[in-house]
């Protein structure tokens, strides 16, 4: 290996070169470089062999690069190159290929018998100034995600590029609904199948957002990112806790894994339990899908401590894929809400009727009571009451509402 000026990383232009580069604001093709897996070598072989190794690689791209790039050391396991040729997809392409086909063919020898195969993943901007820097990491993110090839081009009209915006977006929205005190609760009726009343409610999050009622679905990710799940929550209880007291009405909660891990939930709950003189028995915690990727020891003495003091627990959208019939039984849940995705279809689609009817025989053998959610006309109904299960939830009886409501269909 040649010890040229452009051989050790120390000489090679850095990320401050890099940077004001890009401040001349010129359109420029810029190539980010990134050695997959890096810190698996400096973990097994440490950091004499890793800079080793970063020496080699930063010497071959001097070598295969185009000779009008420039290289530059982006961080720890990063390059960059930039091109400010006029250049179109077909040339840009090539150069990525160039690059990963060298790469595939060469390994990294360093001392006698230790040698390394290098893989390498290239996001690609073509932009004016700093914003290349952003863009070609989200290439390289949104080629992982997709499981495309080695590289990618950014594209700024991408289904992927358009859903981190409004993950952005939807991140400033909940600090702002955080801030100004914009967590709504809206409350959905579940129906007893053999009274046809409605008893017991589900509590839902909304954001009050520009005079609009927002779902959980568009901002929940962004409130786990923030750091604002647990927010929600309490929000919820508050306002469920206060709706529902001096009613009759069960009412049940949405709890997230997150929730579980901060361990704040059972004092909070027992706090509005007094405060607004409601029984515990009264409330049904429900628990989402993450709820089975938590260690078992913690979640399941976290649960029995609340079942000792009178709360129930339900499972929510159970038959769902990452669902666990193992878990399920070691739960013990009081309920389970078979997911909706089978119910809506379970009189059309013979494959969701049999794993509703799978489901039905496994819940009455453990004495588990079932709720069938998205129950939305007249013939779904009348299924779920056939196989028996007791509750049934939907808009077929009403939708989320801000206040408690009265039946809306007949039974």
């Amino acid at each position: 290996m040649s010890l040229d000026s452009c051989t050790l990383i120390s000489s090679i232009a850095n990320n401050v070169d890099l940077i004001q580069k890009l401040k001349e604001q010129k359109k420029v093709n810029y190539f980010l470089i990134n050695l997959d897996n890096f810190s698996n070598i400096n973990s097994a072989y440490g950091y004499d062999i890793g800079d080793n190794v970063l020496y080699q690689v930063a010497d071959y791209l001097c070598m295969v690069k185009p000779k009008s790039a420039i290289l530059y050391r982006f961080n720890a396991d990063k390059f960059v190159l930039i091109d400010e040729r006029e250049l179109n997809n077909n040339d840009i392409r090539s150069i990525a290929e160039s690059i990963l086909s060298f790469f595939s063919q060469i390994d990294i020898v360093v001392e006698k018998y230790l040698e390394f195969k290098v893989s390498l993943s290239i996001g690609v901007s073509c932009d004016i100034g700093l914003s290349n820097i952003i863009q070609a990491e989200s290439a390289i993110n949104e080629m992982r995600e997709m499981r495309r090839h080695h590289y990618y081009i950014y594209d700024a009209k991408s289904d992927y590029v358009k859903e981190q915006e409004k993950k952005v977006y939807w991140i400033l929205r909940i600090k702002e609904a955080v801030a100004d005190e914009n967590i709504v609760a809206y409350f959905q009726p579940i129906i007893n199948n053999h009274t046809g009343k409605i008893e017991k409610y589900e509590c839902l999050a909304r954001i009050k957002n520009e005079n609009k009622i927002i779902p959980p679905y568009m901002f929940m990710d962004a409130a786990r990112i923030t750091g604002n799940l647990s927010y929600v929550t309490k929000s919820l209880i508050s306002q469920s806790f206060k709706k529902f007291a001096g009613t009759d009405y069960e009412f049940s909660l949405n709890i997230t894994g997150e929730d579980l891990l901060l361990d704040y939930l059972e004092l909070y709950l027992l706090k509005n339990v007094k405060k607004y003189n409601i029984d515990p028995s009264k409330v049904v915690l429900e628990m989402l899908e993450d709820i089975t990727t938590l260690d078992k020891g913690t979640t399941l003495a976290q649960l029995n401590s609340l079942r000792e003091k009178g709360f129930q627990i339900a499972i929510d959208d159970f038959g769902a894929e990452n669902s666990n019939m193992s878990r399920l039984l070691e739960l013990k849940p009081d309920y389970l809400k078979i997911d909706g995705t089978f119910i809506k279809n379970i009189v059309s689609d013979e494959n969701s009727a049999i794993i509703v009817e799978s489901i039905v025989f496994l819940c009455k053998k453990s004495n588990i009571k079932m709720i069938a959610e998205y129950v939305h006309n007249k013939e779904v109904q009348e299924k779920v009451k056939d196989l028996g299960i007791e509750y049934s939830q939907g808009y077929y009886f009403g939708e989320p509402k801000p206040d408690l409501i009265e039946l809306s269909t007949s039974l």
